[in-house]
């Protein structure tokens, strides 16, 4: 029997092995990978740089030789994940991966001031956040949109490969997938947010808030590749609210400020702005419940 299931193994492994060199969707790239258990960890440390004291000990709140050395910490692990995300440890790839680096530290402080709005917005429009330090530890909607912002910024810089991998670490955590290539602005509000999808060229202005369920989605991905780089998510003007279950959807579909959207619309056009979107409520039937057999038994 052990040498039964020995030879199967070996058969298995081979024929894969095989299969893996042969099968360009799944060889493994000459250039390595980064590493993903090292981005989770990046970015968990990175959430503590944005909210200091919150994801750390204490003594390093407002301290700025703490935040120097952290901010050390992670560049200097970031800087090899960098390396790899662009393929080579030739000398041109080491340069972009620099200045990849250098620009996304230098962007850090206006993240963390968006940051602020985001939490400040959190808490204003949800009555059950008892404050903000609330809202900063426990809200699933803060946390991905904090590693969002992050993740937008390499996006920006055109880092591959790392902000995917940032953004899916939230979705995984929080059941909201943001792309990392969306456009959000300031004071950005996701309540509850389980099963909140915002596609890649969505544009968001200020002061939006969603509701769980809420799709900001393409109206069509037939074309599959052929679609790249194309607009093909929706914009959404400041002020805009979508409540719970809505889906808008095509990338030229534009709703305008001040606009609510209710509960489960299905909206494939334009909205022009200070407009409500809703959904004729389904008639409800109301009769008497029968006791079943067996509670007259």
């Amino acid at each position: 029997m052990e040498s039964k299931i020995n030879r199967a193994i070996a058969e298995a492994a081979a024929r894969i092995n095989a299969f893996s060199s042969e099968c360009g969707a799944v060889a493994y790239p000459d250039r390595g990978l980064p590493d993903r258990s090292k981005v989770i960890e990046i970015t968990e440390r990175l959430r503590g740089v944005m909210f200091p004291g919150y994801f750390e000990a204490p003594s390093a709140r407002n301290n700025v030789y703490a935040s120097g050395y952290k901010l050390t910490k992670i560049c200097e692990d970031l800087r090899l994940q960098l390396r790899r995300a662009f393929g080579a440890d030739d000398e041109a790839s080491q340069q972009t991966a620099e200045e990849a680096l250098c620009g996304f530290v230098e962007a850090l402080p206006e993240v963390q001031k968006l940051l602020a709005t985001d939490a400040q917005a959190l808490f204003d429009g949800d009555p059950a956040a008892n404050s903000v330090t609330d809202v900063i530890f426990s809200y699933p909607g803060l946390f991905a949109i904090t590693v969002y912002r992050l993740a937008h910024v390499l996006c920006l810089l055109k880092v591959p490969l790392i902000p995917r991998m940032m953004t899916e670490y939230a979705h995984s955590q929080t059941g909201i997938d943001i792309n990392a290539g969306a456009r959000i602005g300031s004071y950005f509000f996701i309540d509850h947010g389980t099963g909140v999808v915002i596609g890649e060229t969505t544009v968001i202005g200020d002061n939006v808030k969603l509701y769980q369920g809420v799709t900001l989605g393409a109206l069509s991905t037939r074309k599959g590749q052929l679609l790249s780089g194309t607009k093909r998510h929706p914009t959404l003007g400041s002020r805009v609210t979508v409540y719970s279950g809505a889906s808008i959807l095509g990338g030229d579909t534009v709703i305008g400020d001040d606009c609510i959207i209710g509960a489960n619309a299905f909206v494939t056009g334009s909205v022009p702005a200070n407009t409500r979107v809703s959904v004729n409520s389904p008639e409800l039937n109301f009769r008497e419940n029968r006791p079943a057999v067996w509670e007259n038994v």
